[in-house]
């Protein structure tokens, strides 16, 4: 019962409210009541403006999204395609392998265009043994 007492006395009640907030409106002058009017609906088209630009933003965002998923899953096949093509050839490449084409196959995997970086360590009598291999293969 004495909760209940503290509880009730302790700020205005709901008619002691409305009775403040009608003195306040008839204390203000006109013109700063239609300030605040005014400037009340401008918050408030402001604030509906933001979130319609909010919801197109995201509603872009969602179909950009969507776009590059399958733009990415599109790649993601074509490289698939791609390596089972690659690896199906090789496959049937080492199927036919006769004597005599192995260093054939081998100068097929390396790449024989000269580098001219400064860095990188010269390979060219590396690169001219395998061609002349290529040319005239070791006999056993």
């Amino acid at each position: 019962m004495n909760g209940e007492y503290y509880q009730e006395s302790n700020g205005p009640t709901d008619s002691y409210a409305a009775i403040s907030q009608v003195d306040r409106l008839q204390s203000e002058p006109e013109s700063i009541r239609k300030w605040r009017e005014e400037q009340t609906e401008r918050l408030e088209a402001l604030d509906a403006n933001s979130r319609k630009q909010e919801a197109e933003w995201k509603e872009k965002a969602i179909k950009e999204l969507e776009e590059w998923y399958a733009r990415q899953d599109e790649q993601l096949q074509k490289t698939k395609a791609n390596n089972r093509a690659a690896e199906e050839a090789f496959v049937n490449d080492i199927d036919e392998s006769s004597p005599g084409t192995e260093w054939e196959r081998v100068a097929r995997l390396c790449d024989f265009n000269p580098k001219s970086s400064k860095q990188a360590k010269d390979v060219s009598r590396m690169r001219s043994v395998l061609i002349s291999l290529k040319q005239a293969p070791l006999v056993h």
